[in-house]
């Protein structure tokens, strides 16, 4: 049996499991505050709430580890929502209907992560101009489309999928786990994910060892497409519906924040899939924490930013 010295413990790299450690002290903290927290069922709540924006986090994770951002990927959920939402009524009540949508949903989102990739990596725009723009442009198009007016789904079988349960856990919990093992083969275990990370750490170093970096810049804004459009498809089929204003508002935000939270720099080069799941779930416990001690809602946005201005500080200060 293998024994570690002092000298081993010493050289853990801590930082790498700081998120871990904030999550274990937030679950400590909290069944303490509150004898509700342990339950299963809020749990499974805190679980599902976080799926939507996780899910979102997942594909942003590649993004950012490339060094860029997708501001759009709210806006992006409203628009691919909508767009499901009238087919599948367009469609009828059948099982096709729901299936022909979901399909259409994750293409739709994959092709709108697209144009924000051909953007950047052909148009040469900085990913953050260019997704503030399309963030807006999404937006309208959902309003326009929609006439600013809700869109519901006469579809019965559809919201089985956002509001359905395996062995006690909601369906959207077990689609966002599922897709973090995914990713985190994607991003570990093969020649890609090694690709995605040498074009953060150095643009030009990744050029002069030939990898194509357009090619993989443009994948990564196709993969947070994807990501957006199967949150479309758990969110609309949890409430049956989707309000064009309000769908997916401030997602960039929760997205970007589970990332950072998690361990992955906002310069790129590196990040975890597994950072970015338990940085989407200290933000959950914390806003379900918030809510149970009822702290206003309006402060809530105040305790977010001071969280990712502490993550982004930890980062900064362990380089």
């Amino acid at each position: 049996m293998k024994s570690y010295s002092f000298e081993d413990i010493k050289r853990i790299d801590y930082s790498k499991y700081a998120p871990l450690f904030a999550l274990v002290i937030l679950i400590i903290l909290s069944a303490l505050a509150s004898e509700h927290f342990l339950k299963f069922r809020n749990i499974t709540n805190i679980l599902r709430q976080v799926s939507y924006t996780g899910t979102i986090a997942l594909g942003m994770t590649f993004v950012i580890v490339a060094a860029g951002i997708d501001l759009s990927v709210g806006s992006m959920v409203a628009l691919v929502g909508v767009l499901a939402i009238y087919l599948m009524n367009y469609l009828g009540t059948s099982v096709f209907a729901v299936v022909a949508a979901v399909f259409v949903a994750i293409l739709v989102g994959s092709l709108c992560g697209a144009v924000n990739g051909l953007i950047v990596t052909r148009g040469k725009i900085t990913s953050f101009i260019a997704t503030l723009a399309t963030m807006s442009i999404f937006r309208s198009l959902t309003l326009y489309v929609s006439e600013a007016g809700e869109v519901i789904s006469h579809n019965d079988i559809y919201p089985e999928i956002g509001g359905g349960y395996f062995l006690n856990i909601p369906y959207p919990v077990l689609i966002f786990l599922g897709l973090a093992v995914f990713f985190h083969f994607l991003l570990n275990n093969t020649a890609f994910g090694r690709h995605v990370c040498a074009v953060g750490a150095n643009r030009q170093v990744a050029i002069y060892s030939a990898i194509k970096v357009r090619w993989v810049t443009f994948m990564t804004f196709v993969i947070s497409g994807f990501t957006v459009g199967v949150t479309a498809i758990l969110l609309s089929s949890r409430l049956n519906s989707v309000s064009p204003g309000d769908a997916g508002i401030f997602y960039e935000l929760d997205a970007i924040a589970a990332v950072v939270i998690g361990g992955t720099p906002l310069a790129g080069g590196k990040g975890t899939i597994w950072g970015t799941v338990i940085g989407a779930i200290i933000l959950g416990i914390i806003n379900n924490m918030l809510n149970m001690l009822g702290v206003s809602p309006y402060l809530q946005g105040t305790v977010k930013g001071l969280i990712i201005l502490i993550a982004v500080l930890a980062q900064y200060k362990s380089n």
